[in-house]
């Protein structure tokens, strides 16, 4: 089973989207799937949308936060709700594609523990690229675990990766320097 864990604030617009382009990739390619959306303190609606999905398909659960605690404690909320044995984050914007997900599984299934996603186009403001571009040189320059993409939000574990780490702060950032740490296989 691969369970796939997706933060959500502030995102009902594309929930239903992202939630049918997940379900044809998993027909497509025989998953099963175990999808958890972490609703981190929305107030848009978002929460509504994750209970009409969860109440339409026993393969959805739904894990809301009291209030907004920032995307490593959504990440350990749907890390602790995951019932696979490889666990997959998305990000709910739509900029992840849920049409890479058996490249990720391939790259589990060839020895990685670790397997990181790169957005290769933005659809965010330079000032927000280039802050990301000059962190992913400098983590990778400095952490030995050279990734294109340091901050994406598609990556894909295997359990007991997750079952070693504790994330708190900003630590998502650096979850695959952390597993490398460990001596993890991270790509």
């Amino acid at each position: 089973m691969l369970s796939i864990v997706i933060p959500v604030c502030n995102e009902a617009e594309s929930l239903e989207t992202l939630w049918s382009e997940l379900d044809a990739v998993a027909r497509e390619s025989q998953l099963e799937l175990d999808v958890i959306w972490v609703d981190d303190g929305s107030t848009d609606g978002s929460w509504e949308v994750i209970r009409r999905l969860a109440a339409a398909d026993p393969r959805v659960c739904g894990v809301r936060l009291r209030r907004n605690f920032g995307k490593a404690a959504a990440l350990s909320a749907g890390f602790q709700a995951a019932r696979g044995e490889r666990v997959m984050t998305l990000d709910a914007d739509l900029q992840d594609d849920p049409r890479e997900i058996p490249r990720f599984l391939a790259a589990l299934d060839e020895g990685l523990d670790v397997v990181s996603g790169w957005k290769r186009v933005r659809h965010d403001p330079w000032h927000k690229v280039l802050p990301s571009r000059i962190f992913n040189w400098m983590v990778s320059r400095f952490t030995g675990v050279r990734l294109h993409d340091h901050n994406c939000g598609m990556k894909c574990y295997r359990r007991e990766v997750l079952r070693e780490l504790r994330l708190y702060g900003e630590l998502h950032r650096f979850i695959p320097v952390l597993a490398h740490a460990r001596g993890f296989r991270v790509g």
